[in-house]
């Protein structure tokens, strides 16, 4: 479970300023919740929402040593006028078994300058260590483990993160932690859409994994209505390499092609006699159908999922549907939490007789004069329970909408 604080500043797409801290969306003072289930981040093009999601897939990558952080190459944040090369920092708040802590780590060219771990067990903050350049400090809480770390420190190197040595040694106090980054984060940015292939296996291992993941998945795909009555999954033999094939022969020796297993999805529509492939289906559909098995595993282990663009060729309705299924306690008993990125006004609305979110579920992301992003939310403006809350968002009364020009004088040349 995370929430963001305000000290959320980036510039142009994958530039990080000094501080990009990603903490717990609390909920309003009389919610027993100790987080609120789902939020929506709201803001015009290019005002740094993607950038905020990039932050937390950029520090889980680091944590679990999947990508590069780009040390080495230029990440400091690009429109500071005196050109200063600082290192970005990044935080993140979050509560898992039953505890909170505080991560953080900051890094530049040269590598990971610092990094701290912080627990909350009794409400009161317990070093678990600190690392600042080479030299690291352990709190009485790690005592038990000092004689590991005392290794550590000399195998640490500086492109490396303390946290990251969780998946090859057993860190106690530090695992919590590694373990929410490990399983308890999905990630769904905008920029890795998955192929149809790759949704196509996507698919094909959740229904395989649970026999009861087949009825629900025909079920929500049901109450979508896009006209699916029934959903088959196989795996086949695929021939790959054709052009292996044509090559080896130039040689004369004809090499054989490899053979490789995927999963093939195939729709029936109603009666319709011949089954729908999944490029026969719509891009909502295909989205939706891609969306599924995700949300149906986090609701289920009780984790955290960000997806951009969440409204991307989805129809309002089944956005707000997909959001009530966070809201309601029956349907996430586990206390599963949405944090998505939006342009849908809608939900900021009524639908359905209802709210769709709460006053304290939505955030807003606005560039300032430096072109530096900023992240604040709707509660700033003490917002009555009454007030048409989409309205006064379009009208600006928020911040976070684009300041568009005369479009027919820019087309006209004027």
């Amino acid at each position: 479970m995370v929430r963001v604080l305000r000290s959320f500043r980036l510039g142009n797409h994958r530039s990080f300023r000094d501080e990009q801290e990603l903490l717990l969306m609390p909920a309003m003072p009389g919610d027993d919740r100790p987080v609120v289930p789902v939020a929506a981040i709201y803001g015009a093009n290019a005002s740094g929402k993607s950038n905020l999601l990039d932050g937390l897939a950029l520090m889980q990558a680091a944590v679990l040593a999947t990508g590069s952080l780009g040390i080495g190459r230029r990440t400091f944040f690009r429109l500071d006028e005196d050109g200063a090369v600082r290192p970005s920092t990044f935080v993140i708040e979050l509560v898992t078994e039953g505890v909170r802590y505080t991560y953080g780590f900051s890094v530049d060219d040269e590598g990971f300058r610092e990094e701290w771990l912080y627990s909350y067990p009794e409400k009161r903050r317990r070093v678990l260590f600190e690392r600042s350049g080479g030299v690291f400090r352990f709190g009485s809480a790690s005592s038990e483990l000092k004689a590991k770390f005392a290794a550590l420190e000399e195998l640490i190197r500086g492109d490396v993160l303390l946290l990251d040595f969780c998946s090859r040694l057993e860190l106690g106090p530090l695992m919590p932690v590694y373990r929410w980054f490990q399983q308890g984060l999905r990630i769904r940015l905008h920029e890795d859409r998955w192929s149809l292939r790759q949704v196509e296996g996507r698919v094909g291992e959740f229904l395989f994994k649970d026999e009861r993941n087949g009825s629900r998945l025909l079920s929500l795909l049901s109450a979508a209505d896009v006209g699916i009555t029934d959903v088959a999954a196989e795996l086949i033999d695929e021939h790959e390499g054709s052009r292996v094939h044509g090559y080896a022969t130039l040689r004369g020796a004809e090499k054989p092609a490899r053979i490789r297993r995927r999963w093939r999805l195939m729709f029936q529509h109603g009666d319709a006699g011949a089954p729908f492939e999944l490029n026969d289906e719509s891009v909502g559909t295909r989205n939706w159908l891609e969306l599924i098995p995700s949300v149906l595993d986090v609701l289920d282990g009780g984790q955290v999922l960000l997806v951009d663009e969440i409204d991307s060729s989805l129809h309002p309705m089944l956005t707000a549907k997909l959001v009530g299924l966070f809201q309601s306690e029956a349907t996430n008993p586990h206390g599963a939490q949405l944090i998505f990125t939006t342009h849908d006004t809608s939900l900021l609305g009524t639908m359905l007789g209802d709210h769709v979110l709460d006053r304290d579920q939505v955030w807003f992301v606005d560039k300032n004069a430096e072109g530096a992003s900023e992240l604040y939310p709707l509660t700033d403006f003490k917002p009555r329970k009454d007030q048409n809350t989409e309205r006064r968002y379009l009208a600006g009364g928020y911040g976070a909408v684009p300041v568009l020009g005369d479009f027919a004088e820019a087309v006209l040349g004027r």
